[in-house]
């Protein structure tokens, strides 16, 4: 059985990935800080999976933290999630945003070297593929013009981790560019549960939906799209978790840098999201249209074909199916973790 360290495992993305790669009988260890997630969320992965989870909470900046984690397992590969992940928020924080992400990934492969651990799944995202590519978008193309600082921590993630396998082959990196998760495990049990008001659209939609918010702010009408709302690639989030678990497989198969696009290559407006919610909940969402938002582009949607063909993955769920688990998460936990 080989052990996985996730960092940033209590999270969303990182939480259905623990469930996923213990039903694929690998042994994890995870390690947060508990930022943006709640240590709850591992007493529900063991409700899931009967597995209790050896769960550190650490700073991936707290390099010695990290090093006494190697220190007491035998780690065969990381899955790398932690991090600041909200778009809006790296425009007004840049610097917090480049020395939590960057300095605690360059703590992390320190660590990993010392302990010879050379196999790493990076937890990216489509926003590396920046304003001047168009969607669909294929791994061959230009990353290098992010339209946001969090876009760049991304970027220079995934040049840093091409550095660090050219200079030792003996590594693999395979940084995951995905799109944007939605939904939640079919139990209810875990989901997207983010503290304070949230960042993304579908946890705000779901906070209207329950009475909690009133009205959701929908940013920019006037995009060059179908009905002049952003259009995204939205992919379940159980569907994004077992693409880790075949990138985890990949990785410690081969050797290389070998950036994968996770998405469904489909894209869906904000509008969109909203009316398959509502036929979720079975009511209207209360909404308004506002300014577009600092660092947003109209359409982002992947080519997946590499994933399909490099891990044998492609995600399954449609949007109706999404935004109808992100409901039942909703209603089981109406106030969260």
């Amino acid at each position: 059985m080989k052990d996985i360290l996730v960092t940033g495992g209590t999270g969303f993305i990182g939480s259905h990935t623990c469930v996923e790669l213990i039903e694929a009988g690998y042994s994890i260890i995870v390690v947060d800080n508990l930022s943006n997630s709640k240590e709850e969320s591992l007493s529900r992965i063991y409700q899931i999976t009967g597995q209790k989870i050896k769960f550190y909470k650490a700073d991936i900046l707290d390099e010695d933290a990290i090093d006494k984690i190697f220190d007491e397992n035998d780690i065969n590969a990381v899955i790398h999630f932690a991090g600041l992940k909200a778009v809006g928020e790296s425009v007004r924080k840049p610097v917090e945003y480049y020395h939590n992400n960057i300095t605690g990934t360059l703590k992390l492969i320190d660590v990993m070297r010392k302990h010879s651990c050379k196999t790493i799944v990076f937890s990216s995202s489509a926003t590396v593929y920046g304003v001047v590519n168009k969607a669909p978008y294929t791994e061959e193309m230009d990353t290098s013009k992010a339209t946001n600082p969090y876009g760049y921590t991304k970027v220079m993630i995934e040049q840093i981790l091409h550095d660090v396998y050219i200079s030792d082959n003996e590594w693999s990196v395979v940084p995951l560019r995905y799109f944007n998760p939605i939904g939640a495990h079919k139990s209810g049990l875990i989901g997207e549960d983010p503290n304070g008001i949230p960042n993304n659209l579908v946890p705000y939609i779901a906070q209207v939906a329950s009475g909690k918010l009133e009205m959701l702010s929908v940013y920019g009408n006037d995009y060059d799209t179908p009905d002049g709302t952003g259009v995204r690639d939205y992919i379940h989030v159980v569907d994004l978790a077992k693409g880790h678990v075949k990138a985890v497989k990949y990785a410690l198969e081969h050797k290389g840098f070998e950036p994968i696009n996770l998405g469904t290559g489909n894209g869906s407006s904000v509008l969109e999201v909203v009316s398959a919610y509502e036929a979720a909940c079975g009511k209207p969402i209360n909404k308004k249209f506002a300014p577009r938002r600092d660092g947003d582009i109209a359409t982002s949607f992947a080519d997946a074909s590499k994933a399909k063909r490099l891990l044998d993955w492609e995600a399954k769920a449609d949007i109706k199916e999404m935004c109808a688990d992100s409901w039942n998460f909703t209603l089981k936990n109406p106030n969260g973790l």
